[in-house]
């Protein structure tokens, strides 16, 4: 086997290793939102303790990428894959062992900074191994990240159907984490032009994360996540609350949101890069909303638009992070982790907020907070699609 071959051969591994590690990442992250009705029935928690729990998951997440993109510059990619999984495997097990609000928390917190390295380690690695064809690949990346959150609420659901606990559900389910962490302590990491050189230019840096357009970048990734981990952790008490939707149905519209979610990457792998970053992001933020308007605010029936908005959902993280690692050469891994970091706020703190306002407001009020980030989120790309232009001339 000559040099190239072995080359590609461990590209090829790799990758499918960062696949891999995002269908954990997307099956462990989005198991709460079938199992934390029934959690907070068994626990007699209110919407506000429930989102308390689920704050310190995304301060962990947030944390975890402000951390590790850093981290993966120094001492590499293939390590915060390794952290990642042993921390998720031993967040999956503490939080089906406790019932105390804090230690939920905690524990809960330990699984953000497993699924915030995921999230840095795996996009790193994807950007790293295939510069040229990064959006493509960055699209199919999340398209096992939706493959695991579709997966995700149709298990967790079967198993609560079948008589077995929320507690049984996260300890079956952390054998995924266990495989991934043998997964990435044996495999072998590929010489690229970013392994050579590890240092980090803070003065570039500095100038990069602070210019208009990263600060854009920033925030649209924010609302993004707040509306997508919104619906993920509330949308099947949504349903069975205000839509009158039984367990099986309201989890099986969960799977189907991150069904559409899937195939829209799967497609949307296609034509990103050939349409446009930016262009590509508001066109599908926009549908998004409207979706997301009818679902909330409609009809029952109409209800069903909720989980198809998944497709417009669908390519806009990771089109986000395309558009900024093409911008964004050095200290590439410090740029995108801090682009991850606001990703984890959003998720820390959309999800908390939609809930506080659900005890104030009620749970349809709350939960059309998930509109208004996506009204946000559009405002945004609008300023980015300006910006563009003005740099043009």
């Amino acid at each position: 086997m000559d040099v190239k071959e072995g080359s590609n051969k461990l590209i090829k591994t790799i990758t499918i290793g960062a696949f891999f590690a995002f269908f954990l990442f997307g099956f462990s992250d989005n198991l709460k939102g079938a199992t934390f009705p029934v959690l907070l029935d068994d626990l007699s928690f209110n919407y506000a303790y429930g989102s308390t729990i689920l704050l310190l998951s995304y301060f962990g997440f947030l944390i975890a990428t402000l951390v590790t993109g850093p981290l993966s510059d120094i001492a590499g990619k293939k390590v915060v894959i390794f952290l990642a999984s042993t921390f998720l495997l031993v967040g999956m097990l503490g939080y089906s062992l406790v019932s105390e609000m804090w230690m939920l928390a905690l524990t809960m917190f330990i699984m953000g900074l497993g699924l915030g390295a995921l999230e840095v380690g795996a996009n790193l690695i994807i950007v790293d191994v295939h510069p040229e064809d990064k959006g493509r690949y960055l699209n199919l990346l999340a398209f096992f990240h939706g493959v695991g959150s579709m997966v995700a609420p149709l298990y967790a659901g079967q198993m609560l159907v079948m008589g077995f606990s929320w507690r049984r559900v996260y300890q079956f389910g952390a054998v995924i984490a266990f495989l991934v962490l043998i997964c990435f302590l044996l495999a072998k990491y590929p010489r690229t032009s970013s392994t050579q050189s590890n240092k980090l230019d803070f003065e570039n840096l500095g100038k990069s994360v602070f210019s208009r357009e990263m600060i854009l970048f920033f925030a649209s990734i924010a609302v993004y996540v707040a509306a997508e981990i919104g619906i993920g952790t509330w949308l099947v008490e949504f349903l069975q609350k205000v839509k009158a939707q039984s367990i099986s149905q309201s989890t099986f519209y969960l799977a189907l949101f991150f069904g559409t979610i899937t195939a829209g990457r799967f497609i949307g792998s296609f034509f990103v890069s050939r349409i446009g970053y930016l262009k590509s992001l508001f066109c599908t933020g926009l549908a998004a909303a409207i979706c997301v308007s009818i679902g909330i605010f409609a009809s029952t029936e109409l209800a069903i638009l909720l989980p198809l908005s998944g497709f417009f959902f669908s390519i806009i993280f990771s089109t986000i992070t395309a558009a900024v690692s093409d911008i964004h050469q050095e200290n590439q891994g410090a740029i995108l982790g801090l682009l991850f970091t606001f990703a984890g706020l959003g998720g820390m703190l959309g999800p908390w907020v939609v809930g506080l306002a659900s005890d104030w407001l009620g749970l349809q009020s709350g939960f059309g907070l998930v509109l208004a980030f996506l009204i946000l989120m559009n405002i945004f790309f609008l300023f980015l699609i300006r910006q563009k232009k003005e740099n043009a001339y």
